[in-house]
């Protein structure tokens, strides 16, 4: 029974790379029972849990790989899938893609009831369909969440040019000699381009060319795979959602009117909010929220964007002007920032961060002149390779993790 799962294991462990980890490798606990990874499609999750693999067990006999959505798993089941497994003195087990297991939080419930001794790690696309098993797991489970390759981890896999982590603090106050150093390494903007448009995912190094028709690939997976299956979605619900994300990468500024796009799509504003919880869900966008405080104010987000630039360029190939150009920028700066430190849009300024700092940003001739009167004020500006005073350039906010 566990012979294919064994040969399956081994040949997907086989060339999983070591030299270069992830940010969140570090950080994890992997000494945890049980332990989630989470986040979107092709960030690495696999990877992940496979180096942790290589480096903790090495043996099949003592941890074993398992996807999901395997037709062996599926008839095995996973909870008599792991009875036999941990009967032959398995240590451990890996469960891929765990959302796609029907009932899988009342399965791995009861995994984690027997197999007290035991150590299961598992990973999953969709955040929604994880959330909704947290209630019975939380207790049980430590939660991790994998954002897509920083500026800085593209340029250490890409180009093997290995960069520190600066804190936001460290980065505003000391980013001229940041600057300098990174500069002095290599071509800093001309990488940066390349960043925007291929180096969010993790598979760019399986060739340029074909880049962006795979975050397309990735994008359909999500929609028909994911958000499908979760909302129980026809074939023409999905394509709403494929028009919302077109309004969403073609809009400038990123503001949405909710009531305009509840008409645009023939929807009632109840659909149009569930169906932008299933986009951020899922990882193709991300929202800011005002500081306000209510219900309504909470729910209502006020600006929109599509989660990372690599998405916003397979979704919009067409982006030149500048107006398009400062939709990208915009884009960056809010996920690479996102999950490291409160961000909303600001009244006086593009962003307010941590509650009080000021950020404008823009390319290299954009001034202080919105800023005007403002306490920690900044500008992130685009194509500049160093920055004076308050004016920082934009890619060492890819250094923050």
């Amino acid at each position: 029974m566990l012979e294919e799962l064994f040969y399956l294991h081994k040949k997907v462990v086989e060339g999983v790379p070591l030299s270069f980890k992830r940010y969140l490798y570090g950080d994890v606990e992997w000494d945890s029972p049980c332990l989630c990874v989470s986040g979107a499609r092709g960030v690495g999750k696999t990877t992940l849990l496979l180096q942790h693999f290589q480096e903790r067990y090495g043996d099949v006999e003592k941890c074993l790989y398992v996807s999901a959505d395997n037709i062996e798993v599926s008839a095995l089941g996973l909870l008599n899938m792991a009875k036999e497994y941990f009967k032959y003195g398995g240590a451990a087990l890996i469960i891929d893609e765990v959302h796609k297991y029907p009932d899988w939080q009342i399965e791995l419930k009861n995994i984690l009831d027997i197999f007290k001794n035991k150590k299961i790690l598992f990973s999953g696309s969709s955040s929604l369909e994880l959330q909704r098993g947290k209630s019975d797991l939380s207790r049980r489970v430590v939660y991790y969440h994998l954002k897509g390759l920083s500026f800085r981890e593209y340029l250490e896999l890409k180009e093997g040019i290995k960069m520190p982590v600066y804190p936001l603090e460290e980065l505003l106050s000391g980013h001229v000699k940041i600057s300098q150093g990174a500069i002095s390494e290599l071509p800093i903007l001309k990488h940066f381009r390349d960043y925007l448009v291929s180096g969010y995912y993790p598979f760019f190094k399986e060739g340029e060319k074909t880049y962006l028709s795979k975050v397309l690939n990735v994008i359909e997976k999500v929609l028909y795979e994911d958000i499908a299956t979760l909302g129980n979605m026809k074939r023409s619900n999905i394509q709403v959602l494929k028009k919302m994300l077109w309004v969403i990468a073609t809009s400038v500024p990123f503001t949405i009117n909710i009531d305009k796009m509840s008409r645009e799509l023939g929807l009632s504003k109840e659909y149009v909010y569930a169906y932008l919880e299933y986009l951020e869900g899922a990882g193709l966008i991300s929202s800011l929220r005002s500081v306000a405080k209510g219900y309504k104010l909470a729910r209502k987000p006020a600006k929109l964007f599509i989660e990372n630039t690599n998405l916003l360029f397979a979704i919009n190939n067409y982006l030149r002007s500048e107006s398009e150009l400062g939709m990208v920028r915009e884009t960056f700066f809010v996920n690479q920032l996102k999950d490291l430190v409160k961000i909303a849009p600001g009244d006086a300024s593009d962003f307010v961060v941590d509650g009080k700092y000021h950020f404008e940003v823009g390319g290299k001739s954009k001034t202080f002149k919105q800023l005007k009167g403002l306490k920690n004020a900044y500008v992130a500006a685009d194509r500049i390779e160093i920055g004076q005073g308050d004016k920082i350039p934009l890619y060492l906010f890819g250094f923050l993790y």
